[in-house]
């Protein structure tokens, strides 16, 4: 009985914590008319946006013609779900709906770091990260996505199958999700993880193109964005304003974009970064001789770093995702993450002082918004090249050898000790 209260204590503080921390959220929400919390323009995304985009799926299509619809057909899933509680405004529904998701991930990055050998650091960093964005993760779907992209990925040790089916979910809703299966074991682990994906991808989309008209309208309006003024390519425009460039910020494609002369350049580049990106993963994968049971945790990190540091767009809700991510990585005492996830954290605290805090400051390209801009940036992209780098040494075959799986008999695990001992 002793025991089960030691090891139910750090279980307890955790809890203890998101109910504090979600209360406050939820407080900031309320209060979000103040000018330092983006003078409601944090949640007019959910009661404007969503409900609109909301109207028209629930009419049996997906928006057309609407530069701002540029999510995949699961997103409209996830819009939809509101309805599941009638009995509130499609604004409640949608964040208790948020925090219930919210609540899933905290419990099940707690449940994987209670094993012996584990860590609860990870359920700790999801719980006391997250508040970090103030109470912009109740009023974006991000939430909700990366809770896909964490059963995914906490699934993948014990069913492939299970990893490839919540991977390919998260994809359908946003994409990024796809990369969380990059690091799976070579072999069979990664042909059923990524053989269900695919057949779970192609079942929703057929459902999806049953069931909705204009499913794939999203391509069109993404594959026109430009570059946002958040991103690598916008802050380095901006600064460019200061030395005579005549660009200028605009809203377009549902964000602040930079528009003038050079900007398809700057945005060609980022694609191309973003190739580079995907090029160095694939080499990493296939050079790579060693897996441990945070190989699959630390490539998902380090590939949406990648790919979020290459962005033509890096909206703040973005760290939403690499907290997530970055929280899964400490779930074991394996990862070589470590010191990346404390910068994905600071890179989060920054983001917060861009926005809702500091936004017009970016957006009016002063020197004070430039300065936020490159810090923020300027940890992200350190945090991935940090990530790659340590991705790389942890697949090299030098040193002691790491199994691909932890054992599981008496027997292997004796063998295991007697080896680390000679």
């Amino acid at each position: 009985m002793n025991r089960l209260r030691v090891n139910s204590g750090p279980v307890l503080a955790v809890t203890a914590l998101w109910l504090g921390t979600r209360g406050t959220m939820l407080w900031l929400l309320l209060h979000e008319g103040a000018p330092v919390l983006g003078g409601g323009s944090v949640a007019r995304e959910v009661w404007r946006l969503y409900f609109d985009w909301y109207g028209v799926l629930a009419h049996g299509s997906f928006p057309t013609h609407d530069t701002t619809w540029q999510y995949p057909p699961g997103a409209g899933a996830v819009l939809l779900a509101p309805a599941l509680l009638p009995w509130l405004s499609y604004f409640q529904a949608f964040v208790v709906l948020t925090l219930a998701a919210d609540a899933l991930v905290t419990a099940v990055l707690a449940r994987a770091g209670r094993p012996a050998g584990r860590s609860l650091l990870g359920a700790a960093l999801w719980t006391g990260g997250l508040p970090l964005l103030l109470h912009l993760p109740l009023a974006r779907y991000d939430v909700q996505v990366t809770a896909l992209a964490v059963l995914s990925l906490l699934a993948l040790g014990r069913s492939p199958r299970a990893g490839g089916v919540f991977g390919a979910l998260g994809a359908l809703v946003k994409v990024w999700p796809a990369l969380v299966l990059l690091g799976t074991p070579r072999g069979r682990p990664t042909r059923e993880a990524w053989g269900w994906a695919a057949a779970t991808g192609a079942a929703s989309l057929a459902a999806f193109a049953v069931l909705f008209a204009h499913p794939l309208s999203f391509v069109r309006e993404q594959g026109g964005r430009g570059v946002q003024i958040e991103s690598l390519g916008g802050t380095a425009l901006n600064l460019a304003r200061k030395a005579g460039w005549p660009g200028r910020a605009q809203y377009q494609y549902g964000a602040a974009e930079l528009a003038g002369p050079h900007v398809h350049a700057v945005a060609t580049t980022s694609l191309c970064l973003t190739a580079l990106a995907f090029a160095l993963l694939v080499l990493w994968r296939m050079r790579a001789r060693r897996w441990s049971e945070a190989t699959p945790f630390d490539a998902a990190l380090c590939a949406v770093l990648l790919f979020t540091v290459t962005s033509r767009v890096i909206s703040p809700q973005y760290m939403i995702w690499l907290v997530g991510l970055a929280a899964v990585c400490l779930t074991s005492r394996h990862t070589g993450q470590r010191p990346v996830a404390a910068l994905v954290l600071a890179a989060t605290a920054v983001s917060t002082v861009v926005f809702p805090m500091y936004y017009q400051e970016v957006v009016d390209g002063t020197w004070t918004g430039c300065l936020l801009m490159l810090v923020r940036n300027g940890i992200l992209a350190s945090a991935a090249v940090l990530s790659f780098v340590r991705l790389w040494r942890s697949a090299r075959p030098e040193g002691k050898s790491v199994r691909t799986t932890e054992p599981h008999s008496d027997s292997e695990r004796l063998r295991d000790r007697a080896l680390s001992l000679s």
